[in-house]
């Protein structure tokens, strides 16, 4: 578990489920996800599933709590790859840039990575320039990568680099 001033980083639990169901459902915070928004609490309980065991592994993907209620994930999801979502209710709030500003030393003081890697949607305005501002530098760009309801979007790649050992 990690804290902010004002956020628990922490491990999911299966009592966060109806909490993440009301992001993964929400259209707003699926605009620019790779999968449609869930139609059911089933369907969150899969990726629950997953968030549960890979903590038992390793903490590299966090629930965001704030005020007791789990409103969103961040955090190293695969290999080397970040994401976040976060309840629309508490955007522009600067809470993911509050979270990964605690999760990156992490990651890197827990992790053998050499980068981060990140993927958005180009028309994502406010997820890419808080990379931009967190120091990711954009890689390269892919037309096509998500087909969701019958919509394609392109993607647009980032990496942050391993901090240098101060000496």
């Amino acid at each position: 578990m990690l804290k902010t001033e004002r956020l628990v980083l922490r491990a999911a639990t299966q009592h966060d489920l109806m909490d993440l169901y009301a992001i993964f459902s929400d259209r707003r915070a699926m605009q620019y996800w790779s999968t449609a928004p869930h139609d059911s609490p089933e369907r969150t309980q899969q990726n629950l599933d997953r968030l549960i065991a890979s903590a038992e592994k390793q903490l590299t993907y966090f629930v965001i709590e704030m005020d007791g209620r789990a409103i969103g994930t961040a955090g190293m999801y695969r290999e080397d790859e970040i994401g976040f979502l976060l309840h629309p209710d508490y955007w522009r709030q600067g809470i993911v840039k509050e979270a990964m500003r605690t999760i990156i030393p992490h990651l890197f003081d827990n992790t053998d990575v050499t980068q981060l890697t990140a993927g958005a949607d180009p028309r994502n305005v406010a997820s890419i320039s808080m990379l931009k501002s967190l120091g990711f530098e954009e890689t390269g760009r892919a037309e096509r990568t998500h087909y969701i309801e019958g919509v394609w979007s392109d993607s647009v790649y980032f990496a942050l680099p391993r901090p240098k050992p101060s000496v």
